[in-house]
């Protein structure tokens, strides 16, 4: 299994970022692994909804089958999917209001499967800057 995390304090309300990092449309504007949503993203936002996605993980193209697993509006999305070489793949978003403008914004994922152990270290390193350099672009256009 590999775990990954990054935090960032994003100067906007959690209503604005939650709104920004729900609007599917946009989600290549600041998701840096993100390459499309071939069927479009979820059609409606509750557990058990069930998505498509195709991202570039360490420079290589994956196909994931996400299911929506837990959301509170402005606080927490947790997804869970199955990807390539029967690799899991979970994301969990949660928003921390800090005052009334600025929120605290961790993405905290897990990679587990037979393939995972032999490129773990690789895929740590690879998708804690992913994760960075997500929150800030989602800074960025929500800021």
């Amino acid at each position: 299994m590999a775990e990954v995390s990054a935090e960032a304090r994003i100067e906007a309300p959690a209503e604005k970022v939650w709104a920004q990092l729900t609007d599917f449309s946009s989600y290549g504007e600041w998701n840096s692994t993100h390459t499309s949503f071939p069927k479009g993203g979820p059609e409606t936002l509750e557990v058990g909804g069930t998505f498509e996605e195709h991202m570039k993980l360490m420079g290589f193209p994956a196909e994931v089958d996400w299911t929506i697993e837990q959301l509170e509006p402005a606080r927490t999305l947790a997804i869970r999917g199955k990807g390539p070489m029967s690799v899991t793949v979970a994301t969990r978003y949660t928003l921390t209001p800090e005052g009334e403008a600025a929120t605290k914004v961790r993405i905290d994922g897990e990679f587990t499967g037979s393939a995972v152990s032999l490129m773990a270290g690789k895929l740590k390193d690879s998708a804690t800057a992913a994760l960075n350099e997500s929150l800030r672009k989602l800074g960025g256009l929500v800021a």
